[in-house]
């Protein structure tokens, strides 16, 4: 069992909403299993705004949130990183940054919140949809035992752990009782 707290990066293209959200999760939510560092292979150089509603509407710590390039991971002085977790969304049509040299990497695409236009109802819902997805991603990791998992079987429950989030993408559906549901 690792006695050190695993060393996540969380990486998109503009480091100003997913990366950020899922840093301020895994750092509150992880109990001290993990540290969480973002960077974006295109930072836009601020924190998205919306974003940092969010977080402190939740209660989330969003001191040291900033904006930055994936250079600063890379360097000598970066820590030791165990797992490389992509937030791309898969239909945004945008470039998501490679991570070469780390043994763990997974993909976990989501929608990007900050590309949201409309008022301020439209945008607060595509972020709480986007925050959604991570927690419930977040949460799945944080269950599973990884300190002690091979990297096969880790990449396996990375794998489905992208592909999760139905609910989280569709509340909606899910508001229905059973007695309500077809069939």
């Amino acid at each position: 069992m690792s006695t050190h707290p695993w060393n996540i990066l969380i990486l998109c293209t503009g480091n100003s909403a997913r990366s950020i959200l899922a840093e301020a999760l895994f750092n509150a939510l992880g109990s001290g299993r993990v540290r969480a560092f973002s960077a974006g292979s295109r930072p836009v150089g601020r924190v998205n705004p919306h974003a940092l509603e969010l977080l402190e509407a939740q209660g989330l710590d969003t001191a040291g949130l900033r904006s930055k390039s994936w250079d600063e991971f890379a360097g000598p002085e970066a820590p030791p990183l165990d797992l490389v977790v992509t937030v791309c969304g898969n239909a945004a049509g945008e470039s998501c940054p490679v991570w070469p040299g780390v043994p763990l990497t997974a993909h976990w695409g989501v929608d990007d919140p900050a590309a949201t236009s409309g008022d301020a109802a439209v945008i607060r819902a595509d972020f709480m949809k986007a925050y959604s997805l991570l927690a419930e991603r977040i949460l799945m990791f944080l269950s599973l035992s990884f300190e002690d998992m091979g990297a096969d079987e880790l990449r396996r429950h990375m794998a489905e752990i992208g592909r999760a989030g139905a609910a989280a993408a569709m509340p909606d559906m899910l508001l229905m009782d059973d007695a309500d549901a077809p069939g």
